[in-house]
């Protein structure tokens, strides 16, 4: 499902997740761990890739667009636990 949010709500977001979440969710989506970093604003792209997520410059740290939200999905369930 696509998706829009600002830079800033997502780093609160990422902020916001338990020590282990991202490995968790590159585990059970089968990505590498960098790749879910790099969803969150992360640039290790020796290591990971990027996977439909678009980031503009703007007010509030930009906007990011989701091609594919379910790893944002996956990170506001794992925060309301």
């Amino acid at each position: 499902m696509a998706r829009t949010i600002t830079f800033n709500e997502l780093r609160k977001i990422k902020d916001q997740l338990p020590s282990g979440s991202m490995k968790k969710i590159a585990d059970k989506l089968k990505l590498d761990e960098e790749t879910v970093r790099n969803y969150f604003g992360g640039t290790n792209f020796d290591k990971g890739q990027t996977v439909g997520v678009h980031f503009e410059q703007g007010p509030g740290g930009g906007i990011v667009k989701f091609d594919d939200s379910t790893i944002l999905e996956m990170a506001l369930e794992m925060i309301e636990c």
